[in-house]
């Protein structure tokens, strides 16, 4: 067995989430990629989402925007590595559009949709370059957030 030397690290620059969620995978892989259902539940409230146009494919580029409770807007720029329809959604701000590199990547997500009985073992990665980066990822609220986005999204699905 090989073990790569990049092990160790990759773990040092990871947060992950995990839910089991009771919809199938199919309504989680919708409300990811439907821009009317995604506006719904992506940012933690009070925080909306004004914005969602995504390409879904593999190349494909997305823009979200998160608004806060004082009006500013916070911008996400992505590009879709890899659509794995109702199972996995890669992507990475490590490109704005079209492969055009952007000016500081933080990180690539892994979203993964795993069946469980009519229920769905819901998973989020986030890995991100630096462990710098991932430490200030964990400060902004990672778990509080993406936490929130979950029972969010959890909440939405029950309702399609």
């Amino acid at each position: 067995m090989i073990v790569s030397a990049n092990a160790a690290s990759v773990e040092d620059r990871e947060l992950v989430l995990t839910r089991l969620i009771d919809a199938p995978r199919e309504k989680l892989f919708r409300a990811w990629t439907d821009p009317e259902l995604l506006r719904q539940w992506f940012a933690p409230l009070p925080y909306t989402t004004p914005t969602a146009e995504l390409d879904v494919r593999p190349g494909g580029s997305s823009l979200i925007v998160m608004r806060a409770p004082d009006g500013t807007d916070m911008p996400l720029n992505g590009v879709y590595l890899e659509v794995i329809r109702n199972e996995r959604l890669v992507f990475t701000n490590a490109y704005t559009e079209a492969w055009a590199p952007a000016d500081k990547p933080f990180m690539t997500v892994i979203v993964t949709f795993e069946d469980e009985g009519g229920k769905t073992r819901y998973t989020a990665r986030a890995r991100h370059w630096t462990v710098a980066d991932r430490e200030a990822h964990e400060k902004m609220g990672f778990h509080q957030g993406w936490g929130k986005c979950a029972d969010q999204l959890a909440a939405l699905v029950a309702t399609i």
